[in-house]
């Protein structure tokens, strides 16, 4: 068999001594380095890439796809982890893994690997997916085998062995936390962010201004949507207009990013079982969510909301889990999708000092009647009908009032 590998390299130290590594175990490696938006020189890191031996390197805009694919379909859905993450780095694993997969097929490569350690989640967001779409793929994930982790039991040993060949690494430049950098989100963990009593300092943040020193005059702009999805953002203060999807989604972050919108500081839990203190920032998605939320409120069902906001949990669930490809998650899009045949229509926001709040909606699939809501008119159905509505909602109640003050009475006791 073939021991050609396709492996998912960053250009960081775990991905380049992997790199190495695979080399000296007789494989042939081919890198393939996705771009998602992080913010990184990636002709740099296809030069260290071949200069630490792979044999090809694979650089791969994903921007467009990530957005139109990942993103949209995600926030279209309300997916929110835990009810604040929202899956940065899960929506960005199964695009890397989908396009890894179809470069290990033009390689003709059995194996594919990744640098994701045992403990987290990419490891199996990355796993799964790579089963879903070839079930005859071999994965290589090294931090999950003896010899390897006999080898390098931590980071020291590991520079260590990027000294001794000669690949270059920015030890001076290195973060006493971890960061996964994509257009959708930056994620800080680990090292001194695991004491979750311990504030993240200013420092640590780099997609977002601080609130306080964003601007002292808000941002004023206005979303359109069809089938939930954003079509246009205008800019209502300087006349910017953005309609191409990875434009538009790229200026949200921009105005997000002036404004410090988007920060998130939690503690989660993680697939495998353990918790785990994140920091993220998310500044052009905080403005979409919330766009979003707002422009359903006014042309979704009541019904419909409430049954899609159980299904919004679930979906959150498999994405972060890693079951992006899997016939649940085609099952749960179907229902997303029906449910946002008329989200159509245009939502105005104000942003200021960290926070994006909606000022009005309009929809063309609106479910408003201002003249039934209308506290000042009269008319749309006939108040004196209320009351009948009310005591066929209220018989149960003075059933069980009923009920305990019996059970009370036979105890002695007051109710």
């Amino acid at each position: 068999m073939s021991r050609k590998v396709v492996l998912a390299y960053s250009g960081g130290l775990d991905t380049s001594v992997i790199l190495k590594w695979l080399l000296e175990q007789g494989y042939e490696v081919v890198a393939y380095v996705a771009d998602v938006g992080q913010q990184d020189d990636l002709e740099k890191v296809r030069a260290k890439a071949l200069k630490t031996g792979a044999v090809r390197v694979y650089v791969e805009d994903l921007r467009e796809e990530f957005v139109t694919r990942f993103i949209f379909p995600a926030f279209k859905a309300n997916a929110i982890y835990e009810g604040r993450y929202l899956l940065g780095t899960a929506l960005a694993r199964p695009l890397i893994a989908k396009r890894q997969i179809e470069i290990a097929a033009l390689e003709d490569a059995p194996y594919v690997a990744h640098g994701a350690t045992g403990k987290g989640n990419d490891q199996v967001r990355f796993e799964l997916s790579y089963y879903a779409l070839n079930p005859q793929i071999r994965v290589i994930s090294p931090w999950k085998m003896p010899e390897f982790l006999a080898r390098f039991r931590g980071r020291s040993d590991m520079l260590a062995y990027a000294r001794e060949h000669g690949i270059e690494v920015q030890a001076t430049a290195e973060k006493p936390y971890s960061e996964d950098d994509n257009l959708l989100h930056i994620s800080h963990e680990a090292g001194i962010l695991e004491d979750p009593a311990r504030p993240a300092a200013e420092e640590i943040y780099s997609r977002t201004v601080a609130p306080e020193k964003a601007p002292d005059r808000p941002t004023h702009i206005v979303i359109s949507f069809k089938d939930g999805i954003p079509v246009r953002v205008e800019n209502l203060d300087d006349g910017t207009v953005k309609t191409r999807p990875l434009e538009l989604f790229m200026y949200l972050n921009q105005l997000g990013r002036e404004n410090g919108i988007g920060r998130m500081d939690m503690v989660e839990n993680r697939f495998v079982g353990v918790k785990s203190r994140g920091v993220y920032e998310t500044p052009g998605g905080t403005i979409l969510h919330v766009a979003h939320r707002d422009i359903e409120s006014i042309a979704m069902d009541r019904e419909v909301m409430r049954l899609r906001d159980m299904l919004s949990a679930k979906l959150s669930e498999l994405i972060y889990y890693g079951f992006w490809f899997s016939p649940e998650m085609d099952f749960l899009m179907a229902a997303i999708d029906k449910s946002q045949e008329v989200i159509d229509g245009d939502v105005w926001l104000k942003l200021y000092k960290g926070t994006v709040y909606a000022t009005a909606r309009r929809s063309s699939s609106s479910l408003y009647d201002q003249e039934l809501s209308s506290m000042d008119i009269e008319g749309g159905f006939n108040q004196q009908d209320s009351a009948g509505f009310i005591k066929i909602n209220a018989i149960r109640l003075m059933a069980h009032n009923a009920i305990m003050r019996r059970k009370h009475k036979a105890w002695g006791v007051e109710p």
